[in-house]
């Protein structure tokens, strides 16, 4: 058995391509316990996302964490799963769809995309070897985190690297790292916030909530914190908000040890408590809604709120499918992808003629 993998049933008169390999978190396959628990194996077998002594956390996960987490997790899933599959699947297909109806009416040369998931299906390696056989030979991997985080984009890379060692034949690479300043992106959030303001009227403050991750992470070098303040601020600035009518927090803590702060369950409860009634929460670092959005937040602390004296907390959904947001993305491929032959007429590197190499393969004796 050969010790690399190559493109099956390659010909000499196959036409070069691009390949775009969108990514996202993951998502189980169905909304059971035993689905759940393969998804949460991986996710949190992950040693990017959990950095504790190897062994040690083995025993925990599969000894404790894995006989109890994957029954509430599946009923929590429960909760917002669609005929299609999880919200971040169905919107993850919906946001490829659009992104390629865009890029067929500007770039210049054939492409493929493909929608990849860090954890669970559709895999990455699966999504890196359909580009392969669709022919991609230049591919550009973008990771729909607009942050940065070694526990998501560098993950996503960690993946990305150990399918292409096995190929014999490595195509060009280009990866995107974030996207937390992006003036179209930060548009985008902006004109949600305003759209949701027309129709409900403005809160009396607006959270900015992001993912959490241990702060020690933040303090061995992680940029992530910093670049959520960046997007929060930048997004405030454009809308004009005055610093007491918005703040960052932080979601989704997991174990016992101390996590980015405020957090936000924490922050709403003294809100409410304050006499607040109305509260706006968006979830700027969540390019598609899913659990954490749709469960943990307008469901679990909307009730928190309100429990604790307030009236009503309004989420404001993610980018989703959103024209303005697919525009930014498509924008960011195509900066990305200059100087590839895909994207100019100009640029005639990498470029052949099929009919002409298959004439000179079949002079020489090849068949195919």
């Amino acid at each position: 058995m050969p010790m690399y993998s190559a493109k099956p049933n390659a010909r000499h008169d196959d036409v070069p391509r691009l390949g775009i390999l969108v990514t996202n978190l993951g998502t189980p396959d169905a909304p059971t316990t035993p689905a759940l628990r393969r998804y949460l194996a991986e996710f949190l077998g992950d040693p990017r996302v959990v950095e504790i002594n190897r062994p040690l956390w083995w025993l925990l996960l599969h000894g404790v964490i894995l006989r109890t987490r994957p029954r509430k997790s599946a009923a929590a899933y429960r909760e917002v799963w669609e005929e299609g599959g999880s919200p971040l699947l169905t919107i993850g297909q919906k946001q490829v769809a659009g992104i390629k109806e865009r890029l067929a009416k500007k770039l210049k040369g054939p492409f493929s995309i493909e929608l990849a998931m860090r954890y669970g299906n559709p895999s990455i390696r699966d999504g890196l070897r359909k580009l392969r056989e669709e022919g991609a030979e230049r591919i550009l991997v973008l990771p729909l985190y607009p942050q940065y985080s070694a526990t998501t984009v560098g993950s996503t890379y960690d993946a990305v690297f150990d399918e292409l060692k096995q190929w014999r034949f490595i195509p060009e690479l280009r990866l995107i790292g974030q996207y937390a300043d992006d003036p179209g992106y930060i548009e985008s959030l902006a004109n949600t916030i305003r759209e949701h303001w027309d129709q409900h009227g403005k809160a009396e403050k607006m959270l900015m909530s992001f993912h959490g991750m241990p702060r020690r992470y933040l303090l061995n070098g992680d940029f992530y914190h910093c670049q959520c303040q960046k997007t929060a601020r930048l997004v405030a600035e454009h809308l004009g908000m005055a610093d007491d009518e918005w703040q960052v927090t932080f979601q989704s803590l997991f174990g016992r040890e101390v996590w980015l702060q405020p957090y936000t369950d924490e922050t709403v409860e003294a809100l409410a408590k304050s006499g607040m009634k109305k509260l706006d929460v968006i979830c700027p670092g969540f390019s598609a809604d899913c659990l954490e959005t749709l469960e943990e937040i307008e469901g679990e602390n909307a009730e928190i709120f309100e429990e604790h004296g307030g009236e009503s907390l309004r989420y404001i959904r993610a980018l989703n499918d959103r024209d303005d947001h697919l525009d930014m993305l498509t924008n960011l491929v195509l900066d990305h992808v200059k100087g590839w032959p895909e994207a100019s007429n100009k640029i005639k590197r990498s470029r052949r003629d099929p009919e002409a190499t298959r004439e000179r393969a079949a002079a020489m004796g090849c068949e195919y």
